[in-house]
């Protein structure tokens, strides 16, 4: 089975910058790019098979009318397991906290938000808020929130270039601006906001906050630290599995029965030799292989953000 290119989908939220244009290759009319949705079948963002026999054809029809391309370990799922994005954060995005499979489904009918953030480039001096820097009560949450100081309570992280954050269920957390960076997740858009900096949104209304959602799901204790990693694995949980990948000349790629294979090129350009194939990349493509037993091969300069589930 070959490989596809996808095209992503765009979201122009009021914090979004023009990187993913100019440095990533991406194509739109829209005259901010916040996210771009690499890999994507979720409804509120759907991904287009670039080119080949399923030209044009949203990515959800291609796993149906394909379901062994998704592989063995998700038999089971009703739908595609992840999404996968390219974040580029011009302003402050909003103090935010997404919940768990047993609470997203009960509210929303889907699933929770267990994520990953790797940082492919920031200014300098740039921070993001990553969970709290002490213990803290939900009375004490309350109160912070009511008196517009909930930031005071957060662990504020200073980032560079391959800083790599896991965001659990119920971790508070806000990517700074200047920041760019990829983030693989469930595939799940439920998210609560608990401070937006008194921002108004386009249509000039504040927008909306979700206490007593992230009240409920908000985990109140302080996280592990976070790692800096410029190759190798940066995450490995029950939803997906994520390595940083750089290759310099040639380098093998497995792809098993059990899982489909996303490669998100974030730097440098070659080619992915592949059953008697050959598909060219650049910088700010998303490769999709389907599940099979069989080795490729990446020519070229290049790093990629390589996933399985």
């Amino acid at each position: 089975m070959l490989p596809i290119k996808l095209s992503p989908s765009f979201k122009d939220y009021i914090w979004g910058g023009n990187r993913l244009v100019y440095e990533f290759n991406k194509q739109t009319e829209l005259s901010r790019v916040a996210e771009s949705w690499e890999l994507s079948a979720h409804k509120d963002g759907e991904c287009y098979v670039l080119a080949g026999e399923y030209e044009g054809m949203k990515f959800s029809d291609y796993i149906a009318k394909n379901r062994r391309v998704l592989g063995d370990n998700c038999k089971n799922l009703a739908g595609f397991p992840i999404l996968i994005k390219l974040i580029d954060a011009k302003e402050n995005l909003s103090v935010q906290v997404h919940p768990d499979d047993e609470y997203a489904k009960k509210r929303h009918g889907q699933q929770g938000k267990t994520e990953m953030w790797h940082v492919l480039d920031c200014e300098a001096g740039a921070t993001l808020y990553y969970g709290f820097k002490n213990s803290v009560s939900l009375e004490q949450l309350e109160v912070a929130l009511q008196n517009g100081t909930v930031i005071n309570l957060l662990n504020k992280v200073e980032v560079k270039k391959g800083d790599t954050f896991f965001i659990t269920p119920g971790t508070v957390h806000a990517i700074g601006k200047g920041i760019l960076l990829c983030e693989v997740q469930q595939n799940s858009n439920v998210t609560y906001r608990l401070y937006d900096y008194d921002r108004v949104g386009d249509d000039g209304k504040m927008r909306p906050l979700h206490i007593s959602d992230a009240l409920a799901v908000t985990n109140c204790k302080p996280l592990p630290p976070h790692k800096n990693i410029s190759e190798g694995l940066l995450a490995d949980c029950d939803f997906f599995r994520t390595e940083k990948i750089r290759v310099e000349g040639k380098r093998c790629v497995d792809i098993t029965q059990n899982s489909f294979l996303s490669l998100l090129v974030t730097d440098g350009d070659g080619e992915l030799l592949l059953n008697d194939s050959t598909l060219k990349f650049k910088k700010g493509d998303s490769i999709f292989i389907p599940a099979q037993n069989v080795s490729a091969e990446v020519l070229g300069s290049c790093a990629i953000i390589a996933t399985t589930v």
